[in-house]
């Protein structure tokens, strides 16, 4: 199973009522939250840690979940409020107006981390549940627990607007890059992260603190998975109209995971030495499933029989 943890939120999106007045209309959203679903709805046997709110919204997140096959099990319900974001769309691109002081999903804490069955064999973390605290900590500590036995994911998913002591967000995302197996970053996420320069020199930097792969996606050209043993393999990205680009990044992520589990790829050993076959096998996975997302209104990642 892979565990995703992370955030889960309500996305209000910009809609028209059936009267041309401009409304927002609730839908489950969050980029942790939405690598989960993509998962589950191509295949893998998916998990979801995070925090959840007793209120009418929390059960819509955990319904959402279990329509597309994911186990909350581990989760904690607070009564607390759920983390809300208002997003205004410009251009295809989200801009949000983000509501998250002492929720369900904020307050997350080092008390709640649960013990991990040996059914898991996979953690993926990131978006913006890592810039605040205490949930930040918490996801931090179980991406460091579960990294001696289990293959481990990060995507930072730089969000600056939602960072506010940068100096402590920079300290946990390279600590979290020194335990993790699989990196993805954008190309703007890696120069947030390294600063301007040579966007392969960065990479290779990257990979020596401890990756054994760094996947670069850079929108309509495609994406690049880099390997600590020299491998570069390259996909192009597959040509959709696009409708907006929510959930883009967090797809491409499942699609890329769930590859190398239905491969038999998911192991510490097998990700130190993935062949070039299957490295292009997961990009590609993850490119075509992503594209069928930014090809549609919202987050709303593809089914398996959909591909």
């Amino acid at each position: 199973m892979i565990l995703c943890a992370g955030e889960a939120l309500i996305d209000m999106l910009p809609r028209q009522s059936t009267h041309g007045e401009d409304a927002y209309a609730p839908y489950a959203g969050g980029a942790v939250f939405n690598t989960a679903i993509a998962l589950g709805r191509l295949g893998a046997q998916t998990g979801f840690f995070s925090g959840f709110s007793s209120d009418f919204f929390g059960d819509l997140l955990k319904s959402k979940l279990a329509d597309s096959n994911v186990d909350a099990a581990l989760s904690v319900t607070r009564d607390r409020p759920c983390t809300v974001a208002f997003v205004k769309l410009v251009d295809g691109h989200a801009t949000y107006a983000f509501y998250d002081e002492n929720t369900a999903g904020r307050m997350l804490s080092n008390d709640d981390l649960p013990t991990l069955p040996d059914t898991i064999n996979a953690v993926f973390c990131g978006g913006i549940s890592l810039p605040v605290d205490p949930c930040g900590a918490t996801y931090e500590a179980l991406f460091v627990q579960a990294a001696p036995t289990r293959v481990t994911m990060i995507d930072p998913n730089i969000r600056p607007g939602f960072i506010t002591d940068e100096p402590r967000y920079r300290a946990r995302i390279e600590h979290m890059l020194s335990h993790a197996d699989i990196v993805k970053v954008s190309d703007e996420d890696l120069i947030w992260l390294m600063g301007d320069g040579d966007i392969e020199a960065h990479i290779r930097t990257l990979l020596t603190k401890g990756p054994k792969l760094v996947c670069l996606t850079e929108g309509s050209k495609g994406v690049r998975g880099f390997t600590a043993t020299g491998k570069v393999v390259q996909v192009k990205a597959n040509k959709v109209d696009v409708v907006d680009t929510v959930g883009a990044g967090d797809t491409f992520n499942a699609g890329l995971l769930a590859s190398l589990d239905a491969a038999g790829k998911l192991t510490k050993d097998a990700v130190a030495d993935l062949d070039e076959d299957t490295i292009r096998a997961a990009l590609s996975l993850g490119a075509q499933a992503a594209a069928i997302t930014v090809s549609r209104a919202g987050a709303n990642p593809p089914w398996k029989s959909e591909l």
